[in-house]
């Protein structure tokens, strides 16, 4: 099973928990609130796990905020990646390395080398990520090697997308209310099954994670048939 996360509503959770700073605390909860789904998934047996971390967009909020996020994503793989290749998780992260941090950039590189050959559960982070972004690097990486538009078909463009290779999600979460994918795996989602629930990121659940699961398992995915 391949399961999608948005980790939504960081920030509203620390207003609501009266939390100093919420626009941080809630980030750095948030955070650590990954470290227990990972551990979830692979008790459950799931293959794969994509979690939306940082979007494109998300550059337009306060440059404290942005600079924290940045400092944050560096220090959690810092203080986890080893303990995650303990577990048999392949990390990779999916979006423009463009633009961040070097630091950040070599975590993420020494994080996906490490891990390579691990096969009990692929973790995608999708880090400075944009599903339309994602459509454009596929079509420039195309052209640029000269693809014959004979050989051109979605099988073809999935092998240019960030996630080549595996298969598209089967269901995808998405926490703290809001009910839209915001760009998150624009190509590979269109017939996954959508969970929404009202918990902020901070306050899921492993309860929350098995009712999704069972009411996935109770639909009939027909894929326009």
């Amino acid at each position: 099973m391949h399961l999608g996360i948005i980790m939504d509503g960081n920030r509203r959770w620390a207003r609501k928990m009266i939390l100093p700073n919420p626009d941080l605390t809630g980030h750095t909860m948030g955070a650590e609130k990954v470290k227990d789904v990972v551990r979830w998934c692979v008790d459950r047996r799931i293959e794969v796990l994509s979690l939306f971390a940082f979007s494109a967009e998300n550059w337009e909020r306060d440059k404290k905020e942005v600079g924290f996020l940045m400092n944050l994503a560096e220090k959690f793989i810092a203080a986890n990646i080893k303990k995650l290749h303990l577990q048999g998780a392949r990390v990779r992260f999916c979006g423009r390395k463009h633009g961040l941090p070097g630091s950040l950039v070599e975590k993420i590189e020494m994080a996906e080398e490490l891990t390579r050959a691990n096969q009990r559960i692929i973790i995608n982070i999708f880090f400075n990520y944009g599903g339309r972004a994602e459509l454009v690097d596929a079509m420039k990486r195309i052209i640029l090697e000269k693809v014959d538009l004979s050989q051109i078909s979605e099988t073809k463009i999935g092998s240019y997308l960030y996630t080549a290779g595996l298969p598209d999600p089967d269901l995808i979460i998405r926490t703290s209310g809001e009910q839209r994918i915001s760009g998150f795996l624009l190509w590979q989602s269109a017939y996954s099954e959508l969970h929404f629930t009202e918990k902020y990121w901070p306050d899921f659940s492993e309860k929350d994670l098995d009712d999704a699961l069972k009411e996935y398992n109770r639909r009939k995915r027909r894929f326009g048939k």
